[in-house]
């Protein structure tokens, strides 16, 4: 079993700049306003316009109503200190990178809709 996130955004545009320049995501196929495709290793996330979902479709918010409440997306990557560095670098505002008590680092971001974003990984060996 493999899982693919579909997101449902706002701006498309602002999405995909945050998932390719903050996360290190890479295109899959051409990109669109309505769908494209991400990928990083085995993680496969895809950005939809909002504006693409009917009226009364189940996954449509109001105004002023936050995207990804109660959801927390956790991307673990082979080297989190990389990450986060790569992360910092971009300019997007990240928490520290933190050990946790169950023996994991991480660090955590907001992308432009609210999403709860947690990078996580085990603690290089130097």
């Amino acid at each position: 079993m493999q899982l693919s996130l579909e997101l449902f955004v706002e701006s498309p545009e602002k999405s995909l700049d945050f998932y390719r320049r903050v996360l290190g995501f890479e295109v899959q196929g051409s990109a669109s306003t309505e769908y494209t495709m991400l990928k990083n290793g085995d993680a496969v996330v895809a950005i939809n316009s909002r504006s693409a979902l009917s009226t009364d479709h189940p996954l449509r918010i109001a105004s002023g109503q936050r995207a990804g409440l109660g959801v927390e997306i956790v991307l673990k990557v082979a080297d989190v200190e990389d990450a986060y560095r790569a992360a910092k670098e971009s300019g997007w505002p990240v928490s520290d990178l933190a050990l946790q008590p169950w023996g994991l680092r991480d660090f955590r971001l907001v992308d432009p809709d609210g999403y709860y974003v947690r990078v996580t990984g085990r603690k290089n060996e130097s």
